[in-house]
């Protein structure tokens, strides 16, 4: 198996009270059926806990805008405990023999420190290991 990283998105306050713009580049590993504007997804977090996402793009107009709907968004921000300034990663795994997408998933991260110039994020869900 092949993990692809599919993007990252630094949150901003609009990210955590509504909707999570997802890049137009990511739609093509997201196999939204012909005619449909919206499908559903699982991605597993960092414990292998399963989520359940909407993606959602426009039909009409020149760019699609995907977005992760307020919906099914929302539980997973306020599970994670997300702020703005925190960040989702989302990858999918592919397999190689056949190119087929065999599951995404999803990380909730925080900024702990920078260490040598570099930012430091860790998973949400091991922020009590730090302390934090």
């Amino acid at each position: 198996m092949e993990q692809v990283h599919l993007f990252t998105k630094k949150l901003k306050p609009s990210h955590i009270s509504h909707a999570l713009s997802f890049p137009t580049r990511v739609l093509e590993a997201f196999p939204i059926p012909e005619g449909a504007h919206m499908m559903n997804f699982e991605a597993v977090d960092a414990t292998d806990n399963a989520w359940r996402f909407c993606l959602s793009a426009r039909l009409t107009g020149a760019h699609p805008k995907p977005v992760l709907l307020r919906s099914s968004w929302h539980r997973f921000v306020e599970q994670k405990g997300l702020a703005p300034e925190d960040r989702v990663v989302f990858f999918m795994e592919r397999d190689e023999a056949n190119d087929m997408i065999r599951r995404y998933t999803v990380r909730a991260q925080r900024k702990v420190m920078i260490l040598m110039g570099q930012d430091v994020w860790v998973d949400v869900e091991h922020l009590p290991l730090y302390g934090l």
